[in-house]
């Protein structure tokens, strides 16, 4: 099941004797809040987890969603059930592209059994599934953060990593193009990433592509598995989406997963001493 898990899987996991803690991440970046979303219809036992409380700390020096805290991240993942020895699923709407900040930071606390509903919210429900307004009280987990599952890379390691290496920039072709920025102070991508938009993890079902598909598509953008990789999108949020669509293609750099810049855009444009390049060359 890891790291994606199809809805008929998770439906029958559901009804084992072991049912995988469920999150829901559902999060609009310029809209209502998911929780309105939570409360109008989730999945059964499903609990809901805040990105920007929950899944980060405050915005700030670290950028708009910098990494939450360790102890933080693990009063909120006990809150929620979250256990050392029962598998984990986030969901979002649609996509994985916010619920895989959810699968990261499982990884990055020592989590290993921890999986994105492909299709999420929306495939569940457009499938006919059960749907409830209920919200349950789960026990409190006991889980135990240690931070390092996943490796972190800061600006200069990022800079290095777009000269020497390769970073994937997560976010649509205008915004790293520098076309158009709606949230972050500058306008641009940095200098030597590539363009990785999420939406190119998806096939037209909205599902996720086919490990040899994504795998093709890495290809294509110049990834090779002799090279460090690493990924960037507007805050850290759906760049986690780059590092599980890696993994499920099977790509890995020579020291392992790929590496998450997690100040992003929000971090790097802030200090007028960076870079910024334009158009859709790397730059």
């Amino acid at each position: 099941m890891y790291p994606l898990i199809s809805t008929q899987t998770l439906a029958e996991a559901l009804d084992g004797d072991t049912p995988p803690v469920l999150l829901d991440v559902r999060y609009r970046l310029l809209g209502p809040p998911g929780l309105l979303d939570y409360q109008a219809g989730h999945l059964p036992g499903a609990v809901f987890v805040d990105l920007d409380t929950d899944l980060a700390s405050a915005p700030g020096d670290g950028g708009r969603h910098p990494l939450p805290t360790a102890e933080a991240l693990q009063v909120a993942l006990r809150r929620a059930g979250v256990s050392a020895d029962r598998p984990v699923v986030a969901y979002d709407a649609a996509d994985g592209s916010i619920a895989a900040r959810a699968w990261w930071l499982l990884r990055w606390a020592g989590h290993e059994s921890v999986a994105v509903l492909d299709g999420g919210f929306a495939a569940w429900a457009g499938e006919g599934r059960q749907v409830t307004q209920e919200v349950p009280e789960p026990e409190p987990g006991d889980i135990v953060v240690r931070p390092g599952g996943m490796p972190v890379i800061d600006a200069p390691a990022a800079a290095a990593l777009a000269r020497d290496g390769v970073l994937l920039d997560a976010r649509a072709p205008e915004r790293y193009r520098g076309e158009t920025e709606p949230i972050d102070p500058r306008a641009g991508h940095v200098p030597g990433a590539l363009n990785a938009p999420t939406a190119g993890h998806l096939g037209s079902e909205g599902r996720w592509r086919a490990p040899e598909e994504l795998a093709e598509r890495f290809r294509a953008l110049g990834v090779g598995s002799d090279q460090p990789i690493g990924a960037y999108c507007g805050s850290g949020v759906t760049a986690t989406s780059v590092v599980l669509a890696l993994e499920v293609a099977g790509v890995t750099g020579p020291s392992g997963p790929a590496a998450l810049y997690s100040g992003s855009w929000s971090h790097w444009c802030v200090d007028p001493t960076r870079p910024v390049a334009t158009g859709g060359e790397p730059g």
